[in-house]
């Protein structure tokens, strides 16, 4: 039996992929590694995802595919997971050992009826720029080392939302769902996150420093450069991600987290709103403008709490208000060093 599978998208990786894989290994045969070679021709990933498997049949495969961007390549992952539990590591990621050791002992002591459906880790931002690292960690938010629901979560910390890289899903849970990602999209990890979160029913919250997040290469989706150029891709992330529940439905059975799901759709919004501001252009300023205008129509209530907190100050055209909006991005990005 194969408790997790690990999904790796890989994408002219070679350069990074070695330390990769290699800390994924350590978890031995009771893991999965599924590469996924998101059509890679810039360099030798193909290959190399090729001879890993040959030499780990027992651990590895490699599923070759045409370009489809990392949602693309998630979801192929997804379709070919038979672990227990998912879990995607980007391919210029790694994870600790001991981290690893522990979670994989964890899950072994799940039992069918009590497995949850979520088991949340910590993730570290490994700056590069600066050789400095941040650790994200849930033990104010979280009961620690037990199964629990949503309503036992206390008040998220700003820059603590749950992320890609601290989520681990039961596979069943996100099959049965349907979880399809845009392709050819970037950002897409916060569908990802979102969307499964109303069919969890209990979370488990290991605190260790499991997932090492490279931050800091120019080339990444995150780079604020990036995601400037990116900004309809921001956009098309944060429209579905809005567009996905009605999330005042949750609220009469969840109250904790239609909450959590609100602050978490609010930030996607003030964030594409703000590279929205940051770009300047008139068209920017008109698509601003119909991302909230959008949001009213979705779902008012939602919106309207929105615009009455700091956060609503990303929906003024006024000149002052949009300088504002900036420098607080400035110290925010200072501060919190997202990327």
């Amino acid at each position: 039996m194969k408790y997790i599978t690990f999904a790796v998208p890989c994408y002219n990786s070679s350069a990074y992929m070695d330390k990769c894989l290699s800390s994924l290994l350590k978890a031995g045969e009771d893991a999965e590694i599924i590469i996924v070679d998101d059509g890679s021709v810039k360099d030798d990933t193909a290959e190399k995802a090729d001879r890993y498997a040959e030499k780990y049949p027992n651990i590895i495969r490699t599923v070759h595919q045409e370009n489809k961007g990392h949602g693309g390549a998630v979801n192929t992952g997804i379709k070919n997971a038979t672990g227990k539990y998912f879990k995607v590591v980007d391919s210029d990621d790694w994870v600790e050992e001991t981290a690893l050791n522990e979670l994989m002992k964890t899950i072994k002591c799940f039992g069918e009826d009590d497995a949850p459906d979520a088991v949340v880790v910590n993730y570290v931002y490994e700056h590069v720029e600066d050789n400095t690292r941040k650790i994200v960690r849930y033990k104010s938010e979280f009961p620690v080392g037990r199964p629990f629901e949503f309503s036992e979560s206390r008040s998220f910390a700003l820059g603590k939302f749950l992320a890609m890289h601290s989520l681990i899903y039961k596979t069943e849970l996100i099959k049965s769902i349907n979880l399809e990602l845009p392709e050819h999209t970037f950002y897409v990890d916060n569908i990802f996150v979102y969307k499964p979160l109303p069919y969890v029913n209990k979370f488990y919250y290991l605190n260790v420093d499991f997932y090492r997040y490279f931050i800091g290469r120019a080339d990444q989706s995150v780079s604020e450069k990036n995601l400037m150029a990116r900004i309809d891709q921001h956009l098309k992330v944060a429209e579905e991600v809005m567009d996905s529940y009605d999330l005042n439905s949750i609220k009469k059975t969840k109250k904790k987290l239609y909450n959590y799901m609100l602050d978490f759709l609010a930030i996607m919004v003030t964030i594409t709103s703000i590279y929205l501001i940051k770009i300047g252009t008139p068209e920017s300023m008109e698509k601003k403008a119909a991302l909230w205008a959008r949001f009213k129509k979705v779902d008012e209530k939602s919106y309207r709490k929105c615009k009455s907190k700091l956060i609503g100050l990303t929906a003024s055209t006024r000149k002052s208000t949009c300088n504002l909006c900036k420098m607080i991005y400035k110290v925010a990005r200072g501060i919190f060093k997202f990327n």
